[in-house]
């Protein structure tokens, strides 16, 4: 509205000549038509402009504080001079930035954990500006050698820049497994690249392998890492070996329920109204529509999900994963509660004892500790040995407590007491207090010690050009007996497998969002591809295949597609069979060739049927342009069928063995050979 105004009281002041040659009544009323305007102007609008001021005044008491983006900055204002940096996927990362974070201040230090996805890291070369600082990262490798979602800005950043590093002090352990192509990519690039740009190596680069111990790497790597900062900044350790508490609680005693969180992951109440985009963050909650059973055998339990996403607006690809949020078993969060004594319906929070700390809280609060264990805390995984050293303290029996303190300890005995007892054993935190039966810690403690319940990814077994309204899942149910008799049931899958779908009026739903793959079909439709797959790899090539099945109808040239799977009997686990043996019948799969590992005397695997047919493999992957991708277990189907491929590569393309080597590492680099696997 001003804006017009103040036009029309400037235009007669644009050109004052005119103003000469007006008779004097002119002027009498051009000055009596000016004092009704300015009356107009300043009286006529109080009344509307006074309510703006007291909305200017009461800004200040709603407005959100402004995130502070400079962690220089935020280190100065706190008197920090250790940051840790996590790329993070799963938590674990994230779980060992909190614990060097803490560690600090037994080592006469002041830490602090940080996402960098928070912060503007083009800062990292302004570290040097405070005496005795550090930068640390934990950085973990997501996929195939690709950082994780938090990471990727800083990945890029670390690509492009050409920053003066020099004076940055610095150190890297990565979290890696040895099982994929690209182990530890993430830490290895960090730890190198910021040595090219002139920054300080402090410790050497610690290398966690999760296919064996990544805790004791983790262990053993800090144990050196703590005394060479000691060394290289001249200070000696405060010996400070007390626990350290984070969190204080905060009982609500009386709470308006509705300001209670019930197991959202973000925004309060997000549940019960849904607001897109869905993400991480906020999930959508998808009626599942479909869940049978898809063996006809066997003691396994494998199914499939269809999630309705038709309400969502969430978009996929073939390829892609759908990542959900599960809960814990409600009868183990109940005996937790039972051993501990405790009323699970009180209403709490966990505060940050830390004011500047951008975590507040360690999970949304305020919340119950029942909804904590059940929707936010991983109850059902061994505890890490910082868990156990903390606990220790509230064990009355001295054996007890002995025992748990020397589990957490970096001694060969106390690693080898740990491992046997706790890894080797699946000892859960229910199980370590039902074993030590003295073990007695607050709730509140355990609840601030356990790592985050995370999301679980699955292929996506669908293709939206054929099911643009829904995402399908298929999985194997994880049920099997420990050393200690105890049955240890799968988080996910059996959650999952409780989803069914009745026509009582009752849809179950399931927390999700999409992440985006480069497990990706070819550009080019005519592009022959080659998949294998054996038992739930399966997964994304049903959505290849129906893809490939929908381009055919499209009129498109679509290339030859063949499928490798394996499952143990063709009587039980023969996933998908009618589906596609249909596809093969309709032409779309060219080839459908199944392993049946126990159907004979010897065992036979998806890598003895690709050597059978070496020469047309080598034939489409050689002169063809073939694509491969391979889904399934890391450990040793995906290390199997690359070793097939290398003999493919000698026997039929007569390369030498570092030739075939070289060859396929060359595919992979072009996008050729996808794997999508895990261990």
């Amino acid at each position: 509205m001003e804006a017009p105004e103040s036009q029309v009281l400037s235009d007669p002041e644009q050109d004052p000549e005119p103003l000469l040659i007006l008779s004097s009544l002119d002027i009498f009323v051009f000055s009596l038509f000016s004092g009704v305007l300015i009356y107009w102007f300043f009286f006529r609008n109080r009344p509307e402009t006074a309510p703006e001021i007291k909305t200017l005044q009461a800004t200040p008491t709603v407005a959100q504080p402004v995130r502070e983006t400079s962690f220089i900055e935020k280190m100065k204002k706190t008197n920090r001079n250790i940051v840790v940096f996590y790329g993070s996927q799963t938590g674990t990362a994230e779980e060992f930035a909190n614990r060097l974070a803490k560690d600090a201040q037994r080592y006469g230090m002041k830490g602090m954990a940080a996402d960098p996805e928070e912060y503007d890291m083009s800062e990292l070369s302004r570290l040097k500006e405070m005496s005795n600082s550090l930068a640390v990262f934990c950085m973990a490798t997501y996929g195939e050698g690709d950082p994780t979602d938090n990471a990727q800005e800083f990945y890029d950043w670390m690509q492009g820049a050409d920053d003066d590093m020099e004076g940055v002090n610095f150190a890297v352990f990565g979290l890696g497994n040895k099982t994929y192509e690209h182990f530890n990519a993430m830490g290895k690039y960090t730890d190198k690249r910021l040595a090219e740009l002139g920054a300080t190596r402090v410790f050497d680069l610690g290398l966690g392998d999760d296919d064996t111990n990544l805790e004791e790497d983790f262990i053993s790597w800090k144990e050196q890492f703590w005394p060479a900062v000691c060394e290289f900044f001249g200070v000696e350790a405060t010996g400070e070996e007390t626990s350290i508490r984070q969190f204080e609680l905060v009982v609500h005693n009386d709470v308006n329920m509705n300001q209670v969180y019930t197991g959202e992951v973000g925004r309060l109440r997000s549940f019960q109204t849904q607001k897109p985009p869905f993400d991480s963050k906020n999930p959508f909650l998808a009626p599942v529509s479909v869940n049978r059973k898809l063996n006809k055998g066997g003691n396994r339990h494998l199914m499939h999900l269809e999630l309705d996403i038709s309400e969502s607006k969430v978009r996929y690809d073939a390829g892609d994963h759908v990542a959900v949020y599960p809960t814990n078993d409600t009868t183990v969060v109940s005996r937790l509660g039972e051993r501990l004594g405790v009323d699970l319906d009180i209403i709490m929070s966990l505060k940050n004892l830390d004011e500047e700390s951008n975590k507040i809280h360690p999970f949304p609060c305020p919340t119950s500790y029942r909804t904590a264990l059940t929707h936010y805390l991983d109850i059902n995984n061994p505890p890490r040995t910082n868990v156990l050293y903390e606990l220790a303290q509230y064990a009355s029996d001295p054996k007890e407590q002995e025992s748990m303190r020397k589990m957490a300890s970096a001694s060969p005995e106390g690693k080898a007491l740990y491992q046997s007892w706790v890894v080797d054993s699946e000892r859960n935190i229910l199980s370590i207090l039902e074993d030590l039966p003295s073990l007695q810690p607050p709730i509140d403690h355990l609840c601030e010690l356990l790592p985050r319940l995370q999301a679980r990814y699955y292929s996506i077994a669908s293709s939206s050009k054929v099911h643009s309204t829904s995402i399908h899942i298929c999985a194997v149910v994880v049920e099997y007996t420990t050393k200690t008799g105890r049955v240890f049931k799968g988080v996910a899958t059996n959650w999952l497998k409780n989803k069914i779908v009745t026509d009582n009026g009752h849809t179950p739903t399931v927390p999700m969002y999409v992440r985006r793959s480069q497990f990706r079909l070819p550009f080019k439709p005519s592009n022959p591809v080659v998949m294998i797959g054996p038992g739930t790899g399966i997964a994304p090539f049903m959505g290849f295949i129906q893809e490939r099945a929908w381009l055919k109808e499209q009129g498109k040239d679509v290339g030859e597609t063949i499928l490798y799977f394996g499952c143990r009997h063709r009587n039980e686990d023969f996933l998908y069979q009618q589906e596609l043996e249909d596809f093969e019948r309709a032409g779309v799969l060219t080839q459908l060739n199944v392993a049946f590992s126990r159907d004979q005397d010897h065992k036979v695997y998806v890598q003895h049927l690709l050597k059978k047919n070496k020469e047309h493999l080598w034939k489409l992957v050689h002169s063809h342009n073939a694509h491969i991708y391979v889904c399934g277990d890391a450990r040793n189907m995906a290390r199997d069928v690359h070793a097939a491929f290398h003999e493919i590569a000698q026997e039929a393309g007569g390369l030498t063995h570092a030739q075939a080597v070289d060859y396929f590492k060359k595919l992979m680099t072009k996008g050729r050979y996808s794997q999508d696997v895990w261990s």
